[in-house]
């Protein structure tokens, strides 16, 4: 899925920014960045119900097996971008997710299917009031738990599933749900209850991709008209791919021209700003240039829609508090743990060593506690008791025969 940046009009690509746009409303004070999904307009975040009458009877086993001839392999065109996950549609209801869940879900998984594109029925399975319906081969891997089973001795292991190439799937699962049960239904009811997601008439893309759009633009398309706003998608669905494609730069901006026709026919020139069509030109013979530079879809069309965890990212705004926090002095270097004290620290915030408590037999002169009754090592009594009494010079190596000293 790709994304966009908007940031206040203008707009810029480069080579690694190929697939983002750029573009927002200013800011007073500063500039402020949205990241969304790309191409993802208000009208697809939610559906119009259907009006299909259903029958009061529960679906038969014959039923069942006739439901599964019918779609196993049906073709259709996607109406509004699915992404590569589960959507929930209730029978003549609403779709779930939706509005800004259903966006973020596309932002997040992806998209398996945009507008127009064909989709094929690949699985389809019933439960008590549900019929799943798995497109493009569903959003799961084939062998979705087997694949990371593997069985073998001696170091030779041999995997249960065949053999997967571990691509990511593509494809999408539709669920319908009912009321109290699955009533006996026929195709073309079930084909009526998926038209919001899904169209199976017999028509060309182009007609499918322009069935999922308002009226005014749906009759713009179907008559190869471009109008300023338009995106590239709809551009290629009104005219097809341009004979030629130039790029320049204007004020800094990256312009893209799609080229359509030949002198002496009429030549139209497309300017892209980002993904986005800005300006139109239609070159006729002896005729002035018709250009258009307003926006013809409208300010509701144009609308993102906004996903639910999507929020603007303001750069160079801040607050007092960031002010403040920013310019308080640095504390100086320490070697305790985030958010640790010290057993003495005052309640004014001072740290404060306290006082180091040795065993009382180790305790010297000076120590806190120090008492010398109980501070003297045993082992070290006499020694200390023979290093009290100096010697004369002239003494033996037996303190007990050496002569008293006189005080001096």
């Amino acid at each position: 899925m790709t994304g966009s940046i908007r940031i206040g009009h203008l707009s810029a690509a480069t080579a690694f920014l190929a697939s983002l746009m750029v573009c927002a409303a200013p800011s007073a004070t500063g500039q402020v960045f949205v990241v969304q999904p790309e191409h993802i307009e208000q009208h697809y975040a939610q559906i119009d119900p259907t009006n299909v009458k259903l029958p009061a009877e529960p679906i038969t086993k014959m039923g069942r097996e006739r439901l599964i001839r019918f779609m196993q392999s049906e073709q259709g065109f996607a109406m509004r971008p699915l992404p590569v996950a589960t959507i929930d549609l209730r029978a003549n209801g609403e779709m779930n997710p939706g509005g800004a869940k259903y966006i973020s879900l596309l932002h997040e998984k992806g998209a398996s299917a945009k507008p127009g594109d064909r989709l094929v029925v690949t699985n389809i399975r019933f439960k008590d009031d549900s019929i799943i319906l798995d497109l493009n081969n569903g959003p799961d891997h084939k062998h979705k738990y087997l694949r990371h089973i593997a069985v073998g001795m001696g170091g030779v292991e041999t995997p249960l599933a065949p053999y997967d190439d571990g691509a990511p799937p593509t494809g999408a699962r539709i669920t319908v749900t009912f009321p109290k049960h699955i009533p006996d239904i026929s195709g073309e009811q079930l084909q009526a209850l998926l038209k919001p997601l899904i169209d199976f008439g017999v028509k060309s893309p182009a007609e499918a991709y322009a069935e999922s759009l308002p009226p005014f633009l749906r009759k713009a398309i179907t008559e190869h008209r471009v109008l300023v706003g338009m995106d590239r998608d709809m551009v290629i669905y009104a005219k097809g791919q341009p004979g030629h494609k130039e790029r320049e730069q204007v004020d800094g901006k990256n312009i893209e021209i799609w080229i359509y026709g030949e002198a002496p026919q009429p030549v139209e020139f497309v300017r892209f700003e980002g993904s986005f069509v800005v300006r139109t030109e239609l070159a006729k013979v002896g005729e002035p240039v018709q250009v258009k530079t307003g926006n013809e879809m409208g300010p509701e069309f144009r609308k993102p829609a906004v996903a639910a965890n999507e929020h603007p990212v303001q750069l160079g705004d801040r607050s007092d508090a960031d002010v403040t926090e920013e310019n308080a002095p640095k504390a100086p270097p320490t070697l305790r743990q985030a958010g640790e004290k010290l057993p003495a620290d005052n309640e004014k915030g001072t740290p404060s060593m306290a006082p180091v408590n040795f065993p009382p037999d180790q305790r010297r002169p000076g120590d806190p506690g120090y008492s010398p009754t109980v501070s003297a090592h045993p082992s070290d009594s006499g020694q200390q008791k023979q290093e009290s009494q100096p010697r004369s010079s002239d003494s033996t190596d037996n303190p007990i025969d050496a002569p008293p000293q006189k005080p001096q």
